[in-house]
Parts: structure tokens; sequence; C-alpha cells
């Protein structure tokens, strides 16, 4: 049996192209802040991602640096400026909630949508200065957030802004400047790189406190020799996504075509944050009263991989934070499955997952009650 996998928002498979670059840097030897000839052509390889990865965001270089993952890039912007009050959407990462747990909450509407009314009166109330953290894109339900909105009012009141534009990279344009943020997080594995390796972009001006300290690199901001390979995937896989955002129409047409399937199909289902502008890969189906856990296990044994929200709490499945603020009940934000697409799915992969889940709901349809 053909596996389809459907969950790019966990992990994209790395493309050739990023494997083919991987492979080349493989073979340098040195590092790069040697000053030799080994150690400058390492270098030349790191600086070369890192304006790839800065075309990709509409930055200089020199605003870029490179981090171990996307987590460690928002735990950087949260806690790298310790005299801020931090204010969060209620549907940001985990990697954000949990960097700055007493931060204060933004609420969302029916869609996920941030309420930039209470983000202006969560700024009005604030007792000194304000570093507020809004995604561009939700990783569960992909509803794309008002950042640039958040800023103007942010900025109005003194307050920096971070975005974490991990899930928005190759699925929507990026430029610093347009979108008002002053930091912005980016991951490779999400746009067909390589894991364990992560960007944080500044505005000018602007040095958060290191995290990891004891060496020099990353202009003293991450110590640590670079993950050379790792960034010279990353570089490519940014370029990559550059290019190929026109492919976001695809996507967008073959996700309509599922989730219409889909609602056919099994007309209990609910499309989460339906009502709301959203990123063209993602689908977040809600069917009552079935586990998304159970939905998950029952897609993978007829070969189609999804998942029941995040996939970064260690395997762990537990009721949607994110639904839950979107107004769900708990019994609710525990049914829903995530589809994620990516620069490998086709149409056939949507015909599969649309088969595999008609079946589904079906047989659980004609299971006896417990």
């Amino acid at each position: 049996m053909t596996r389809v996998y459907l969950d790019h928002n966990a992990s994209a498979p790395l493309k050739p192209a990023v494997k083919t670059a991987m492979i080349q840097a493989m073979d340098l030897a040195g590092n790069p802040s040697s000053v030799h000839g080994f150690g400058r052509t390492v270098r030349r390889a790191v600086e070369e991602a890192r304006a790839q990865v800065a075309a990709l965001a509409g930055v200089r270089p020199a605003q870029v640096f490179f981090t171990g993952s996307g987590t460690e890039a928002n735990n950087l912007a949260l806690r790298g400026f310790p005299g801020r009050t931090v204010v969060t959407s209620a549907i940001e990462h985990d990697s954000v909630l949990e960097a700055v747990p007493g931060a204060a909450r933004v609420p969302v509407d029916r869609d996920g949508v941030a309420d930039m009314a209470a983000l202006d009166r969560r700024l009005a109330d604030a007792d000194g200065p304000v570093l507020v953290s809004l995604m561009l894109a939700n990783n569960e339900t992909g509803v794309i957030q008002p950042v640039a909105e958040a800023a103007r009012l942010a900025h109005a009141r003194g307050a920096l802004v971070h975005c974490d534009a991990v899930q928005a990279a190759g699925r929507l344009p990026l430029d610093l400047a347009t979108l008002g943020a002053d930091l912005l997080t980016l991951s490779a594995h999400k746009i067909g790189g390589p894991a364990g390796v992560g960007a944080l972009i500044l505005a000018d001006g602007l040095e958060p406190e290191a995290l990891i300290r004891g060496g020099g690199q990353e202009k003293r901001r991450r110590a640590g020799t670079e993950n050379v390979v790792g960034i010279a995937g990353f570089g490519a896989a940014a370029r990559l996504a550059r290019e190929e955002l026109p492919d976001s129409a695809r996507l967008t047409a073959l996700r309509d075509a599922l989730e219409a399937s889909a609602l056919a199909a099994v007309p209990a289902a609910r499309v989460m944050g339906a009502g709301a502008a959203r990123v063209g890969n993602t689908s977040n189906l809600l069917l009552p009263g079935v586990a998304g856990e159970t939905q998950v296990m029952a897609l993978d044994l007829a070969g189609v991989a999804v998942s029941a929200g995040s996939a970064c709490s260690s395997g762990k499945v537990k009721p949607s934070h994110v639904l839950a603020a979107m107004g769900e009940s708990a019994g609710d934000a525990a049914c829903a499955i995530r589809i994620s697409l990516g620069w490998d799915s086709d149409g056939a992969a949507v015909e599969r997952f649309s088969a595999a889940y008609a079946a589904m709901a079906a047989r659980l349809a004609r299971a006896p009650a417990a």
C-alpha cells in the first residue's frame, strides 16, 4: 500500500535540492569561525544561506541569525527582553505560550482571529514596556492573523512585536517591514528543509539577551559552532520557498476540493476557521463525538498520515487549546484533525484522504455504542 503524507505542518519532507545542498556541505572541512582557508570556505556557505533566508523574509542578511529550531527562536524573542511585559494571543504555538507562562492572553473570535480591540486594551493597561507576540498563520487551522494591525497598535504605545511566521513561510509573501514586526521566527523543516535549524529575524537596533552563552558565534547572540549542514539546507529551502510561492494557489485548490469532498461525505464534520482568511495548505476538520486520536489512527491504518492538533508535544494528543480559544467545548476540541498539504501533495493524495475519511466515518457510525 502506497502511503500518503498530509502532515506538512508537522514537518515537510526534505526537498531533493535541499538534500543535494546538504550533501555538498558535508564535504566541507573546517569551522566557520576559523580564519584559514578551510574556515573561510565554510563561512561562505553559512553566509550564502543567511542571504537566502534574508531574501525569504524581505530583510538584509545582517538581520538574520540562526538558531537550533523555531522553538529556540521563539524563546529567545520572548525571553530576550526581560524588562518587557509579554502579551500573546490565546492560539499561539506552545513554544510561545510556555516560554512566558504568565503572559497576558488576547482572545480570538469563533474563526480564530485575534481580537485587536482586546489587544489595544491589554496595551493600554500594561504597566511598563510591552512585547506583543502574534503568529502570522496558525499551525492548527491555518487562520491568518492581523499582524500588521497588531503592529500598528503596539508601536503606537511603544511596544515591540514578535511574529512567529513558521507556518506562513512559503505560503504567504513575507516582508518584515510590511508586517511591521520587530522580530520574526522561521524554521527550516516546515518548508522542506532539515529539522534542527531555525532563525530569528531582527529589526535594526534590536539586541535580545542571549540564552546560550560561551562563544562569539552569530554576533554573540547564540553561542556554539554553527550547524553548517543544516544551515546550508535551510538556505536552499528558503530559496525554493520563495521561488515556489505561486504554487500556493495549486495547494489552495487541492485543500478546497478536499474540504468539499469531506463535507459532502460526512455532513456532521465542520471546517474550523472557514470564515477567516487561511493559508491554502491547511484544513482543520472537526467531527463531533469522534476523538481526533481515533481518527488519526483510523486514517493511518488506511495509509493516510494526518495529525490531531500540533505534533510538537512528544506525541501526546490532547484537546486543542486553539479550538478551545475559538469557543469549542473541551469535548469537541478533542475531536479535530489537521490535514496539511505541501510540495509533494497532488490530486491523488486528496482522493485517497477523501475516500479514507468517508470510509472511516461510515464505519464509526455503524459501530455499536459503548
